[in-house]
């Protein structure tokens, strides 16, 4: 049988592992395509340093050969989606890595609304429920192409083929929810606007009621001050009548007195 083919990593690991910026970087793309590890975005990150070499290379040199080559490299990096049609060789040195993680059959899945999240996408495909292109395909790094991405649908034997199906049903009321929460700026700024007036409209009536309450609090201070002054007219009036009594009563004691 002969001797068995030697595995080699398809990666490098970075040169110095304890880089803080990288390190931050690569955790935000794991979360936001679904990464299992980190050697996944290592592998992405060889792709790309290939291309980019190979462009280079094909930059300097000259000749029949060079320039097959460079439309070969073209061809394909254009029928995967990660160039356009109208960009040339130069372009190439300007790829990022989430250009070739776009590509990735996971989130292509993704955006298909297949799935609710990447990592449900994940699933799905290392499970063996995704068809591409009438192949099932258990690989969610599998590079997909511009004319197999309307090929990707569920094995025909699988639940989540029907479209009543619950994980289906969730993933389309997502989509209505992300179309009807990207409204237009301008309707947002209008409505700004009006909370603007709005919010000073009230701020008018707070200033003027608390003078009103002012002057009720100055007046229920007043009335207070004029009811000790009613109070010594009384006792007046009380000691006049006592002083009349005495003076009717004197007379009377005088009668009996000289009759004596």
């Amino acid at each position: 049988m002969g001797d068995p083919k030697k595995t080699r990593k398809s990666y490098q690991t970075p040169s110095h592992p304890w880089n803080k910026e990288r390190i931050d970087e690569e955790k935000i793309l794991l979360r936001e395509f679904g990464l299992k590890n980190k050697k996944e975005i290592w592998k992405m990150e060889a792709v790309l340093r290939t291309t980019k070499g190979r462009a280079k290379l094909l930059s300097k040199t000259l000749g029949d050969q060079s320039r097959k080559e460079e439309v070969e490299l073209l061809q394909r990096l254009k029928k995967l989606g990660i160039l356009k049609t109208d960009q040339i060789l130069s372009d190439v040195l300007g790829l990022q890595l989430k250009d070739i993680l776009e590509r990735r059959l996971q989130t292509q899945v993704y955006k298909k609304m297949l799935a609710n999240s990447m990592k449900q996408a994940r699933q799905f495909i290392t499970h063996g429920h995704v068809l591409v292109n009438d192949k099932k395909i258990t690989s969610p790094a599998f590079l997909v192409s511009v004319n197999e991405e309307a090929t990707i649908t569920f094995v025909d034997n699988s639940s989540l083929s029907d479209p009543e199906h619950p994980e289906r049903v969730a993933a389309k009321k997502e989509e209505i929810v992300e179309v009807t929460a990207e409204a237009p700026k301008e309707k947002k700024e209008v409505k700004e606007v009006k909370e603007t007036k709005s919010d000073k409209k009230p701020s008018k009536k707070k200033e003027t009621t608390p003078k009103k309450s002012e002057e009720k609090v100055v007046k229920s201070k007043e009335e207070p001050k004029e009811e000790p002054k009613e109070e010594p007219k009384v006792e007046e009036t009380k000691e006049v009548k006592v002083e009349k009594e005495e003076k009717t009563e004197t007379p009377k004691e005088e009668l009996t007195e000289k009759e004596e």
